[in-house]
């Protein structure tokens, strides 16, 4: 079986693979990265990340099952997870996440046709005094409210349309390069 991650990523692998004792340490980096490959944690991108690690595939599936930060449909480039637990419902968490639907024109778990959005509602995100909020590629975005979500997607798709090679580096990518053995990637 081809593996695209080490073909096409063989530095970024070894590298992960070196900076931990444990081979099998190494699994939650070398998911990050088979997901930034194939957008999500394909049956395929699973096999590549077991492959690597000599381990059986049904284990990386539990772990993508299990963390929120692994998605096992594909999404957008951009995946807004929107804060409905009952301290964010209470400053308006749904109005909020209907008019983010109704904005992108999607359902929930949906991608928008341009394939840049994907939102999800989830249950805390520790930023109940700030809500309504989200998270979007685990950066934060607080106090929202429609003028500051019409901003926000803007930016994100002028982001996307420059391909942003001057933005900061998101928290995946910061761990990847750490674990690769590289200096903290900054902006």
């Amino acid at each position: 079986m081809a593996n695209q991650l080490r073909e096409q990523y063989g530095e970024i692998v070894d590298g992960l693979l070196r900076r931990y004792p444990q081979k099998k340490s190494a699994i939650l980096p070398l998911m990050h990265l088979a997901q930034r490959v194939h957008g999500y944690m394909s049956q395929e991108a699973m096999n590549e990340v077991a492959e690597i690690l000599d381990i059986d595939s049904t284990h990386v599936l539990s772990l993508a099952g299990f963390y929120t930060l692994y998605y096992e449909e594909p999404v957008g480039k951009y995946v807004l997870e929107v804060c409905t637990d009952l301290a964010c419902a209470l400053r308006g968490a749904d109005e909020f996440l209907e008019m983010v639907l109704q904005k992108l024109q999607v359902g929930v778990d949906e991608m928008t046709e341009d394939g840049l959005f994907t939102v999800k509602p989830v249950m805390c995100l520790a930023a109940c005094d700030k809500a309504p909020m989200l998270q979007c590629n685990l950066r934060y975005y607080e106090n929202l409210n429609e003028e500051k979500f019409d901003a926000l997607i803007a930016q994100l798709r002028a982001e996307a349309e420059a391909d942003a090679a001057d933005r900061e580096p998101t928290v995946i990518e910061r761990t990847l390069s750490y674990a690769a053995g590289d200096p903290p990637a900054t902006k």
